[in-house]
């Protein structure tokens, strides 16, 4: 009788529960959301496998999501490109590599010796004046620079910036209510243009607000007792960089699965392919339909990031029981798909990219989260919970994001054996883009 032949995982689907670790809550009886939700399908699935705990950076440090994911799919903080620059990019707003886009959004000022934030979110405006206050500022020059705002959403933007620009420079926005904007100025490492851009940046800012505060809409609102919509606050500037495409820095093709500009931006910026999707008000039904269409697809790719932004978002109500009903919906979508996910050829990685704590000021935290793997020849631990403390004691121990592709390598039979070199740069794949031994004419 002939041995039967070991499976072979053919691709990776990366579940991405953008937020999912938290802290705990004395509402929760000291249990995190995720502790406290029952997810009979992300224990099941933890029992097939190794757990652990993954951090895209360092464990303490708090991370965006874009930093975090640029961080897990392999590259370097030095690439980054900036969220604005994803942000436009994702939007699919022309810009050119030379230009500097930030993001922004509209908000109620008031000004004094500074310029105070009145209120923490964005003013409540209808579409029509949102349209009139955004056609108001959309072009602006000073100092050889060029000032553009393309809409992206009703009072949220990006701002492109053209001629002698720097992306080292601050953020203007502050994110509490009665404090003042921050002073843009240049980083410490920016040098003449970014002090110029710094300096050009918070005309182009004094010139919105006189511009919003004698404008009729705000004018109208003022008679209404409505608080104004007269000022632009901005964060995170980027410009475009030159960067590896993810199929050869790791030898797979790979496609993400998300909603949002950001996320669109970060894949098509590393060369993933994109598959474009919207959330709904039914979070676990989105994560099913997400990973239905993964199960259709699965022969055109060799990895999948398959993304929800839903236990963040929940995170951000700073209500803990909200964040356990979001869990909790995604695991009963997620029990819908296993089936077709788990078919043998097929590795299954589940984690987040970051903490978002229910409760307290920090918008994300430095914990880091919960990540299992399941597939072909993948040990399978003592694990039997998925959460922030079960995982802690599981056989992956504690990754940090820069280790993440090369598991992905190895786990899929992919990763080369440290030496070998079969192409002109040392790739972590095999086998690599390697080129055939020819023999020409002459040769011989």
């Amino acid at each position: 009788m002939s041995p039967t032949s070991p499976s072979i995982a053919r691709r990776c689907v990366l579940i991405l529960l953008d937020g999912l670790g938290d802290r705990a809550h004395g509402e929760l009886n000291d249990a995190t959301p995720l502790q406290a939700a029952r997810t009979p399908n992300l224990d099941s699935l933890a029992a097939m496998g190794s757990s652990g705990l993954l951090h895209a950076s360092r464990p303490g440090r708090v991370l965006p999501s874009e930093n975090a994911h640029f961080a897990i799919f392999g590259y370097s903080a030095d690439e980054f490109p900036g969220r604005g620059f994803l942000e436009a990019l994702g939007a699919e707003i022309a810009i050119a590599p030379e230009e500097v886009a930030l993001l922004a959004h509209f908000a109620a000022l008031q000004e004094s010796d500074n310029l105070l934030l009145l209120e923490k979110d964005r003013p409540e405006a209808s579409d029509e004046e949102a349209a009139l206050v955004t056609g108001a500022i959309e072009s602006f020059s000073t100092d050889q620079i060029s000032f553009r705002y393309v809409q992206t959403g009703h009072l949220d933007g990006v701002v492109l910036l053209n001629g002698p620009v720097s992306p080292h420079i601050t953020d203007s926005q502050c994110f509490a209510e009665g404090e003042p904007l921050v002073e843009v100025q240049p980083l410490r490492t920016g040098g003449p243009r970014a002090a110029r851009t710094a300096r050009a940046l918070k005309t182009y800012l004094l010139w919105c607000k006189r511009v919003l505060d004698a404008h009729p809409v705000n004018l109208a609102r003022k008679e209404k007792g409505l608080v104004p919509v007269n000022g632009l606050v901005t964060q995170r500037a980027g410009q475009w960089k030159r960067v590896e495409p993810f199929s050869l820095r790791w030898g797979l093709r790979g496609i993400s699965i998300a909603s949002g500009p950001m996320y669109w931006g970060l894949a098509r910026f590393i060369g993933l392919d994109v598959h474009r999707v919207d959330d709904t008000a039914r979070p676990g039904m989105d994560l099913c339909a997400r990973l239905q269409w993964v199960a259709g697809h699965k022969e055109q790719y060799s990895f999948f990031h398959v993304h929800t932004k839903a236990p963040d978002q929940a995170a951000h109500t700073k209500n803990p029981r909200n964040k356990v009903a979001v869990i909790e919906a995604l695991d009963r979508g997620l029990g819908q798909v296993l089936d077709r996910l788990l078919d043998g050829e097929t590795m299954v990685v589940v984690t987040a990219d970051h903490s978002t704590p229910s409760a307290g000021p920090l918008i994300h935290s430095g914990e880091p989260v919960p990540i299992m793997a399941i597939g072909p020849g993948i040990r399978r631990d003592r694990v039997k919970s998925f959460d922030e403390v079960h995982c802690a004691g599981g056989a992956l121990g504690q990754l940090q994001g820069q280790d993440f592709m090369y598991c992905v390598l190895n786990w899929l039979d992919r990763a080369k054996l440290q030496g070998l070199m079969d192409t002109p740069a040392d790739q972590p794949y095999w086998p690599g883009n390697r080129k055939p031994f020819r023999i020409d004419e002459g040769d011989i």
